[in-house]
């Protein structure tokens, strides 16, 4: 297996500057039937970006539950170890990131998808425009900026080598260099790293600049697929049934305003939730949103994970032949779902 390759120090201060040592216990309230019985979610956010909660809490779709953010992450399998933990009450990761905890036997079940690729919103692995990278054989002995291993872009990027022909050896030699995503395209500029996976607005901008040109599109090699979901611990969803169900109609319902409201408004309204929360953000990349990149109301199938199942064995992050779907995710609070009330 690919081992990745340290950079730049400041990425390991980004994920060690995590603050998950302040979590407390949050606040519930009596369990009044039909009403959410815990009214604060603690959860991570993500520098420069709204996240669907956030936007879903600026909405009011969640009506008296309060997110209470205990920092920022960049790392999907991170987020979804420290919801597992009980750290956080819920993190979002890569559809492979989920099955591979669930399968180590983590107490956590997918609820909702938040992110994905489509025509308008992807993911690209990206050259400078002198670069004598062309196709997937030129990539052996190169490295790859990520922002984490073990997740999306290494998935995407180890399935789209396999099926140009590349062997597990040949492809054991890309080396994966973790960065910031905010710190890849100039570690790219820089000629510190060969080839840059980039998506949504930082993408944008970096192809806005010029000087850059991708190799391969993740829908171009895949087609449109949710990338990944929010999870929530078993257990918190067996105590906190109705809590569970506000917050996964309130993110779903989130999802279809971004996917049907003006993209201006959109925007916007992104801008106004970073502005007000006060954390030194900047909203400049906000400019380049397009789409959410995932289907209706977020809901999961089948397909969003047995997508990555080859991947997911030949790396060894699962050990089942047979992976139980049913165990990993489920629409049952998604009110998009058939027979639902949206």
């Amino acid at each position: 297996m690919k081992k990745p390759v340290p950079l730049l120090a400041a990425a390991a201060v980004l994920l060690a500057g995590v603050a998950l040592s302040g979590c407390g216990a949050s606040a519930s309230s009596a369990g009044v039937a039909g009403q959410p019985e815990k009214l604060e979610l603690r959860y991570q956010g993500s520098a420069n970006n709204v996240t669907f909660p956030e936007l879903a809490e600026d909405l009011g779709y969640f009506g008296p539950v309060k997110l209470k953010w205990v920092g920022n992450t960049i790392s999907g399998p991170q987020d979804i170890q420290s919801a597992a933990t009980d750290q956080t009450d819920f993190g979002g990761a890569f559809t492979g990131a989920v099955a591979k905890l669930v399968d180590a036997g983590a107490p956590i079940k997918a609820v909702v998808n938040y992110y994905g690729s489509d025509e308008k919103t992807f993911l690209g692995f990206y050259v400078k425009e002198d670069s004598p990278i062309r196709n997937p054989r030129d990539l052996i002995g190169k490295k790859v900026g990520v922002n984490t291993v073990g997740a999306n872009l290494e998935a995407a990027l180890d399935t789209w080598l396999k099926r140009n022909g590349l062997s597990d050896a040949e492809i054991d030699q890309v080396q994966l260099v973790v960065l910031p995503p905010i710190n890849t395209e100039q570690a790219l500029r820089n000629g510190q790293i060969d080839v840059a996976a980039l998506n949504g607005v930082l993408q944008d901008r970096a192809v806005s600049v010029g000087g850059v040109r991708p190799i391969v599109k993740d829908v171009e090699a895949f087609g449109p697929y949710n990338g990944g979901p929010y999870v929530l611990r078993t257990d918190f969803i067996k105590k906190y049934p109705e809590t569970t169900k506000t917050f996964v109609t309130g993110v779903a319902k989130a999802i279809e305003w971004a996917r049907t409201t003006p993209r201006d408004e959109v925007i916007a309204r992104f801008t106004k939730i970073i502005q007000n929360r006060g954390r030194n953000e900047n909203t400049e990349t906000l400019k380049y949103w397009k789409s959410t990149g995932v289907t209706k109301g977020g809901l999961i199938s089948d397909n969003d994970y047995t997508l990555w199942t080859d991947w997911l064995k030949q790396s060894g992050f699962i050990k089942n032949d047979q992976v139980d779907l049913k165990k990993i995710y489920t629409n049952e609070y998604n009110p998009f779902r058939e027979g639902g009330a949206a």
